[in-house]
């Protein structure tokens, strides 16, 4: 018997967090917070599963929405065991307590306590790891098979330490993607898939509704990145690159670099700052252990200032420069944000996104907009006018929708649960994966809704 409940990440991007209970033992799959939500709107719903048998929890990476929600579910359920990867403990290890310092000033008066600093440390050495393809097993205390449960981490290829996660039981084959990528990136090479046929498929389909025409490779987008890059920094300009500084930072430092030592743009000074420095060391410490396409190459060779000893912004446009500043959406109080409300002003600059942008974010709206335009990056300020221009550039970490339906076709589940997309995503690769294999039983899940096998 295996029980599946949706406890976040259900019709939408955001809190993934998925409870799954084989013959008895119960599994969290990731814990993550829901990016536009604040507080405690932003965890999923643990009291779903407050009557349920919990033994573990295994975390697939270190987004914020597939993370941080863990201190609060720990809070709650003190004895669970965690496992993941060695490069996700490290970057967790950064991650969460960043987390715990903006939420501080979310949660006042609310019921929940906050971690310390002091407890999330402790949190951080419960943490278990393992590497890719290093089977473990595990047993819940109310365990109603002999058998026991026999996990393994599979390298996901979308940010340093993802992976997929690959459970066995009494003879059948679970595989959850997690967050899914199978091209190359500058840095990374793509996913690695488990070689057997799987019963059930719990997978993302964050691209299910986008066009993959508007998706190009990274070496064609680019090429497409350096011709827009030439066109502002010879014209006097400089370019902002909102970026998440987790994944996004490095691949795209990365390739602008590789771009200035093939003589393909100019050389300029690159800014980069905060936690992200931090997590490219973590990228360079593990270069021979993870599967990048060069692991003689390191970030710590790329010249780089801290755009946090900038006193004057306007320093940035006395000459030529590329701004790599997180957070990657443009969210209020971020570096981004901040330099995001000098960069409008600038006519011969420009700001490059380079991701996914949710509706609701300041991102959105930059990323939608072109010269003479005006926009309102939050309540508190006035509608102003777009002088600089903006470009909006495709540099996925996520498998576009044809990629997803590989998997599917490759992995050949018989049952397919799909997660981590909203509802016209979900409804594109649904009707694909049935058109592809009509005898495929599949769900689109539901927030709390209970499915049984």
């Amino acid at each position: 018997m295996i029980k599946f409940i949706p406890l976040g990440g259900a019709g939408e991007i955001g809190a993934s967090c998925f409870y799954l209970n084989i013959a008895g033992t119960g599994i969290i799959l990731d814990c993550g917070m829901h990016p536009q939500k604040k507080g405690l709107d932003a965890l999923p719903d643990f009291d779903l599963i407050q009557n349920e048998n919990i033994d573990f929890v295994l975390i697939t990476h270190a987004h914020q929405d597939h993370l941080d929600a863990l201190p609060f579910l720990i809070k709650r359920f003190p004895y669970l065991q965690i496992f993941t990867t060695p490069q996700t403990r490290a970057v967790a290890e950064l991650t969460l307590q960043n987390t715990i310092s903006i939420l501080r000033e979310q949660i006042s008066e609310e019921k929940y306590q906050l971690y310390s600093h002091e407890e999330i440390d402790l949190l951080i050495q419960s943490i278990q790891y393992k590497s890719y393809e290093e089977k473990f097993s595990l047993r819940g205390y109310k365990h109603e098979s002999k058998s026991e449960i026999n996990i393994s981490f599979h390298d996901a290829g979308h940010i340093i330490g993802s992976a997929g996660i690959f459970i066995e039981h009494d003879g059948k084959k679970i595989f959850y993607t997690g967050d899914i990528n199978l091209q190359k990136q500058s840095l990374l090479s793509g996913a690695y898939l488990p070689k057997q046929k799987i019963d059930l498929l719990i997978t993302e389909s964050t691209y299910g509704s986008t066009d993959s025409s508007k998706i190009l490779e990274w070496q064609k987008e680019a090429e497409r990145l350096a011709k827009s890059l030439n066109k502002i920094l010879n014209n006097n300009g400089s370019v902002l690159i909102p970026v998440f500084a987790l994944g996004k930072m490095q691949e795209m430092l990365s390739m602008i670099y590789k771009l200035m030592r093939s003589n393909k743009i100019p050389q300029v000074d690159i800014y980069t700052g905060g936690i992200a420095n931090k997590i490219s060391r973590i990228y360079d410490y593990n270069r021979f252990v993870i599967n990048e396409n060069d692991p003689t190459f390191e970030l710590s060779q790329i010249p780089q200032i801290n755009y946090f000893e900038v006193k004057n912004h306007n320093d940035f446009f006395n000459s030529p420069c590329i701004v790599l500043a997180s957070s990657g959406m443009v969210i209020e109080k971020t570096a981004s944000y901040k330099f995001a409300q000098q960069w409008l002003k600038q006519s011969k600059s420009a700001i490059f996104t380079v991701g996914y942008m949710d509706s609701q974010t300041p991102g959105y709206q930059i990323a939608n907009a072109r010269k003479g335009d005006k926009i309102k990056l939050s309540e508190f300020f006035e509608e102003e006018e777009v002088k600089c221009e903006v470009q909006h550039f495709r540099f996925s970490a996520h498998s576009k929708r044809e990629d997803l339906l590989q998997i599917v076709e490759l992995l050949n589940p018989s049952t397919v649960i799909l997660v981590h997309g909203d509802v016209p995503a979900i409804d594109w690769m649904g009707a694909n994966i049935l058109k592809q294999n009509p005898a495929v039983k599949l769900f689109a899940v539901e927030k709390g809704k209970e499915i049984n096998f």
